[in-house]
């Protein structure tokens, strides 16, 4: 059994592998991650909105249409407006100032996808961690015995607590908050800081949509519940401490309170 983690610097932060295989070498492990390297570099090129010469770039400069870009670009486009009318439109990338802007979906996407390179080069146990939108395959091994992945949501106004563990063998989570970059969340209807949450957590089968409703959900807050009666979200959960009471809310099938 060969286990390593690996961080890559990309997409101004730092993306966390941890990637365990009873059948490949660490040669082999390695050469697997020199493969998501090439990926997420990529998808830095092609969806970064701080790069000039990015698609993205170009769509918010009105260079390009997006009939003009790549099958990836066009992919996460057509996946963004489904989540903006799966949110009513909390989630909106076209609603920003200086045009779409699809960060708030790309990261869980890419982490999705770095997963599935690696589970092709043969790995089996997985977590991808891009700065809180989590991608996780296979649980953990730990001498021989298989563990679902222990994930804990922290107090946003205090990282040294955890307040709540999820405990997912395949799924994705994403949590939103002030924790890494601080208010940086705007409400599409107002253009103005997210008051709906302070924190959102969202599990579900898909890392992207994970991510767009943990955003949505910083400008809702707990009128986004209704959100996950439709039959589209029927296995994603939220778990969410509301801004101004601190107290908590869950809705889903992960979520018992």
């Amino acid at each position: 059994m060969v286990r390593k983690r690996y961080e890559i610097h990309v997409w101004g932060t730092v993306l966390f592998l941890d990637v365990g295989s009873s059948a490949l070498s660490e040669a082999a492990m390695d050469a697997a991650v020199e493969g998501v390297k090439q990926f997420v570099y990529g998808v830095d090129e092609d969806f970064s909105t701080y790069k000039d010469g990015s698609f993205v770039s170009k769509l918010r400069r009105g260079e390009i249409s997006i009939d003009d870009c790549p099958a990836d670009v066009e992919e996460v486009w057509g996946l963004c407006a489904i989540a903006r009318d799966l949110t009513d439109g909390a989630f909106d990338p076209w609603a920003v100032a200086g045009g779409f802007d699809p960060s708030g979906y790309v990261k869980g996407w890419a982490a999705d996808r770095v997963a599935q390179i690696l589970l092709d080069a043969g790995c089996e146990h997985i977590q991808v961690n891009a700065a809180g939108d989590l991608t996780l395959r296979g649980g953990i091994n730990e001498k021989g015995v298989v563990w679902p992945w222990k994930i804990g949501v922290v107090n946003p106004d205090n990282r040294q607590e955890v307040l709540r563990i999820f405990e997912i063998n395949y799924g994705a989570i994403a949590t939103s908050g002030t924790y890494e970059r601080g208010a940086h969340i705007f409400d599409p209807a107002t253009g103005t800081i997210a008051i709906g949450a302070k924190s959102a957590t969202v599990l579900g089968p898909d890392g992207g949509l994970t991510d767009a409703l943990a955003t949505a959900l910083m400008v809702s807050g707990e009128d986004g519940a209704v959100w996950f009666a439709q039959p589209e979200l029927a296995e994603y959960s939220a778990w969410v401490i509301d801004r101004n009471s601190g107290g908590a809310w869950g809705v889903g099938p992960a979520i018992t309170n």
